[in-house]
């Protein structure tokens, strides 16, 4: 077997330090966004004008990552936004 990627040496799973899951508050409720710091940095480097847009790349971005409820969107859509701005 070839040796390709990075995995846990314990269970072959992700190694525990390439999880990058941020964890923020969407409907009141903590929920973990993987990669989410990445992501708020590429969308970051696009210099995007309008918070649609910012918002329209960050659950397009998201949603690569993570499963977004259908019925949960646009709470989705509001924190990750908010927690774009917080960033800045």
């Amino acid at each position: 077997m070839a040796d390709e990627g990075d995995y846990c040496t314990v269970c072959g799973g992700t190694p525990p330090d390439k999880i990058l899951i941020k964890r923020i508050l969407v409907d009141g409720k903590e929920t973990g966004i993987d990669k989410l710091d990445w992501i708020i940095e590429e969308v970051k480097k696009l210099k995007l004008a309008s918070n649609q847009e910012i918002a329209d790349e960050i659950m397009l971005r998201a949603a690569q990552f993570n499963y977004i409820p259908t019925k949960k969107k646009d709470a989705y859509r509001e924190a990750l936004l908010a927690e774009y701005h917080r960033s800045a």
